[in-house]
């Protein structure tokens, strides 16, 4: 008899894979709550919102946008940390996860070890403006004005310790110069007081101003990133303007809180990135200032722990104040 049986599983052995296959893979087993930590019709909701219907169609259950706005994302982090990890709770975490970690003394999460990164979606660029008419037409005439006249020119961006903050900090250490940071509570102001000549320097989010920079309101005269973006073709990067190494984007990266099944991780992984490759969503995304990605979870992970390492050490070089 047991020989009988050992002869049956050497024959089964060659089927086993295309059986394995034949099993359902992973899903929830309910709704899935999509959180996310900023307002309702920016950036991160608008791609979180893209995102869920594809997710929602693959995995049989109703994907769920939830916003929870409030102090740079750390409370919608602070959500995904506590939550099970049985894939019904996962975030589209952005680069403020990395930018809090650093600019908090402390977190009632561990920025790292708390989330289990899935893929980065999609990156966006920053870019730096000025007046349309002005005298900076370029970031060698920007670098010639700040030594000549050092915290003279006024940069504006949307608050202290926020990322474009943070990108403009990083421009003055590598240039060699120094600005006045004026900080704004939203785009529009910065605009208007660009355009008023209130401030001289705008740092902000390609999504944010792209609007402007095809009107003619404001000059774009560089990219954060290290590679130039499709939808604005003829501004330099910011290595191709003199600056080697400056490349820094803002990131969107699905997660779940650590101790997800690995399967969940996988098959999330595998959706977004196939989603990633439907063209109408491609075109949607790079039409709000976005370039797709779709990485592994290691590179997405690698990503994460390497801006919280480098903005830590621009925090504590620059000296800008952390938050309690």
């Amino acid at each position: 008899m047991s020989i009988a049986i050992g002869r049956r599983a050497a024959l089964a052995l060659p089927f086993l894979p295309a059986l394995a296959a034949a099993q359902p893979s992973w899903a929830p087993d309910g709704p899935v709550r999509f959180i996310q930590g900023f307002a309702p019709g920016g950036t991160t909701d608008i791609v979180a919102r893209l995102l869920a219907p594809h997710l929602a169609e693959a995995l049989g259950q109703p994907v769920v946008v939830e916003n929870r706005p409030g102090a740079g994302g750390t409370i919608a982090s602070h959500t995904l940390a506590r939550s099970a990890p049985d894939g019904r709770t996962m975030m589209l975490l952005n680069n403020a996860h990395a930018v809090t970690a650093a600019t908090f003394r402390r977190l009632p999460y561990d920025p790292v070890a708390d989330v289990a990164p899935v893929t980065q979606v999609a990156t966006m660029g920053l870019v730096f403006l000025t007046q349309a008419e002005g005298p900076l037409r370029s970031v060698a005439d920007l670098i010639a004005a700040a030594r000549a006249r050092p915290d003279a020119i006024n940069l504006g961006t949307v608050g202290v310790g926020s990322t474009q903050h943070f990108v403009a900090e990083a421009f003055q250490a590598l240039a060699g110069v120094r600005f006045t940071h004026v900080p704004y509570r939203g785009t529009p102001d910065l605009i208007v007081a660009l355009r008023q000549g209130q401030i001289q320097l705008v740092v902000e989010t390609v999504a944010a101003t792209l609007g402007q920079i095809r009107a003619g309101e404001v000059r774009a005269i560089a990219l954060s990133t290290g590679s130039r973006f499709s939808g604005l073709p003829d501004v330099p990067t910011m290595q191709e303007a003199g600056i080697p190494g400056f490349d820094l984007a803002t990131w969107f990266t699905i997660a779940f809180p650590a101790g997800v099944p690995p399967a969940a991780i996988a098959r999330v992984n595998a959706i977004t990135r196939a989603a990633l490759e439907r063209p109408e969503l491609r075109t949607r995304l790079q039409e709000l200032g976005l370039t797709p990605v779709g990485s592994s979870a290691e590179e997405a992970a690698a990503i994460i722990r390497r801006d919280i390492a480098r903005w830590r050490e621009l925090v504590a070089s620059a000296g800008i104040p952390q938050q309690d």
